[in-house]
């Protein structure tokens, strides 16, 4: 009998403030821009993780509004769930995890990141939630 094939489930949050900006972390271990999340704990609900890893992040503490999209990364078997979010407490701050965590508008969030990540953030300002594939990198299908 083969074996099952193993994929690791990780949340992200969008975080919107009151004028529809988009928080960004640039990730400690490779400089990358990209909305801030990670991966699921085993017991651990979804909103109860993208809270978490927001907070990790950032220093924020979020509320979470709707998932707005389901990606996998079809290289590494990684599946993300992104949830549209609103800030509620906190100061933003750098972390062990983020060097920089910054708001941006849309128009300059975008040319940040890859086009795997930037697809998250447009899709969280969506109201019916995407499902896409990519390569860590690029998107490979769109559905």
């Amino acid at each position: 009998m083969p074996e099952t094939p193993k994929h690791s489930v990780s949340v992200a949050g969008v975080v919107l403030d009151e004028a529809e900006r988009v928080l960004l972390i640039q990730r400690r271990d490779n400089g990358r821009w990209e909305p801030p999340g990670g991966v699921l704990e085993l017991g651990e609900g979804f909103t109860e993780g993208v809270c978490r890893e927001v907070h990790e992040e950032t220093g924020l503490i979020i509320d979470v509004e709707q998932l707005t999209g389901v990606y996998k990364n079809m290289i590494r078997g990684v599946v993300v769930l992104v949830f549209r979010c609103r800030a509620v407490d906190g100061t933003i701050r750098p972390t062990d995890e983020a060097a920089r965590v910054e708001w941006f508008g849309l128009s300059e969030a975008l040319p940040l990141m890859d086009e795997a990540y930037a697809v998250r953030v447009t899709d969280a300002y969506q109201d019916t939630p995407a499902t896409r594939e990519h390569d860590g990198v690029r998107l490979t299908a769109y559905t």
